[in-house]
């Protein structure tokens, strides 16, 4: 099968890697990639979210799967114009319809989902700024923290947890009147806020049946104890240690099931991967997000530990057949540890040398912001560079072997968070 692979995170080198040693694969291409993805494929320069260059692209090599990493080519309905068009609708896509991505695109548009298929997350409204004063009115009901939530896409930066109610109205005012993220502000969700601890639990569906991936947990925060500013992720763990069978049980049948079964209900194409992000609230789940694709980082806990043919559950989703495999995981804990810029998740420089590579033992090394210079040496080309996964007997050992090829790795600026897994151990 010729494969293409969208996106240039560290995500995408996991994918890309894991799609690398399929049987089925005869030929990857990543778009656009970095310098990690080249070691497992052809990258190619195209925009990840322009749906008529990728299916021009598509059609021109001849793709027989098209792999989607981040969720905007989804939003922008990829899978829709592929598979109304006569060329390539035989092209088996890794994502949803365009109506199924609004579980992403629109928080809105989710937590309606959820109310209407009885799935548990935080009470809610939504506000425009015809009724920013109802917003106001609103926040005075609630309690503090206060949850607000960007309608749209953002770039995960969407959310804010507001302390005090001055605050709050503020930034009402600046999503809503003053487009603090533009376009996708437009509509503001305010929620509740739900006190546990965060989860990321995973599906892969084929629009009839699914099969559970192993869970995670990410950290988000830039600082360590959970400080600081919100980025994509400073690192992850798998499997989550309260994440147990009760748990999970209560997962699948309060949240899994009645959101597949909400999306046949609703008549809405969804083949590919669903990304619940939840909160254990005293050993309740919740649903806080929907995502319509793998997280990142948690997509480099998450992947090493599956042991199938990653293409062979994708050729099966393609054919509708899921129910006919098993997934087969590692019982082992992997712990992913992100190398990210000093600066980040605001200004940070780039193109520095990354040495000490060859040094790393022990892990998988995934590419996230690296590029090749002219130089042919691996430069820093983004916020965050570099993810080390490791694998232990248990969690304490992951994150160790993890710790241990950070502290390795050499580039100008160098971070990363010191206590990453602490929280479950």
């Amino acid at each position: 099968m010729k494969v293409l692979l969208l996106g240039s995170g560290g995500r995408e080198h996991t994918l890309a890697w894991k799609i690398a040693q399929s049987k089925y694969c005869s030929k990857l291409y990543i778009a656009p990639g970095n310098a990690g993805t080249s070691l497992c494929g052809i990258n190619i320069t195209l925009s990840d979210s322009d749906v008529d260059e990728i299916k021009a692209f598509i059609i021109k090599e001849n793709i027989d799967m098209l792999v989607v990493g981040p969720e905007q080519a989804l939003v922008n309905g990829i899978y829709d114009a592929i598979h109304s068009d006569e060329a390539c609708k035989h092209v088996i896509v890794i994502g949803p319809s365009k109506q199924g991505a609004l579980l992403e695109g629109s928080k809105d548009y989710a937590k309606g989902f959820m109310q209407r298929n009885h799935i548990p997350t935080a009470a809610y409204r939504s506000f425009t700024k015809d009724n920013v004063a109802a917003a106001y009115d609103y926040i005075d009901s609630l309690k503090p923290p206060y949850v607000l939530k960007a309608d749209g896409l953002a770039a995960g930066k969407g959310v804010l947890i507001c302390e005090d109610v001055e605050e709050a109205k503020a930034e009402v005012k600046a999503m809503l009147l003053a487009a603090k993220f533009g376009k996708a502000s437009e509509k503001l969700v305010i929620e509740e806020c739900l006190k546990g601890i965060e989860l990321s639990v995973f599906i892969l569906t084929d629009a009839k049946s699914y099969l559970i991936l192993p869970s995670a947990k990410d950290y988000k925060r830039i600082g360590e104890n959970d400080t600081g500013l919100n980025t994509g992720g400073m690192g992850s763990v798998s499997p989550v240690p309260f994440a147990d069978e009760e748990f999970m049980q209560k997962v699948e049948q309060r949240i899994i099931i009645p959101t597949v079964e909400g999306l046949k209900k609703e008549a809405i194409d969804y083949k590919g991967f669903i990304f619940f992000g939840l909160m254990n609230v005293a050993g309740d789940p919740y649903v806080i997000e929907y995502n319509v694709r793998l997280g990142d980082p948690e997509t480099e806990s998450v992947i090493p530990r599956i042991e199938n043919d990653l293409l062979e559950l994708f050729k099966h989703v393609g054919n509708q057949s899921l129910d006919q495999i098993q997934m087969h995981i590692n019982p082992k804990a992997t712990a992913t540890i992100m190398l990210v810029s000093k600066g980040y998740p605001e200004k940070y420089e780039k193109n520095k040398i990354i040495n000490n590579l060859d040094k790393v033992n022990d892990s998988l090394l995934f590419h996230a912001g690296t590029k090749y210079g002219e130089d042919n040496k691996v430069r820093t080309n983004g916020g965050r560079v570099l993810a080390l996964t490791s694998f232990g007997n248990n969690l304490e050992e992951a994150l160790a072997i993890s710790y241990r090829n950070a502290e390795h790795i050499d580039f100008e600026n160098k971070y990363y968070r010191p206590d990453i897994g602490r929280d479950v151990l």
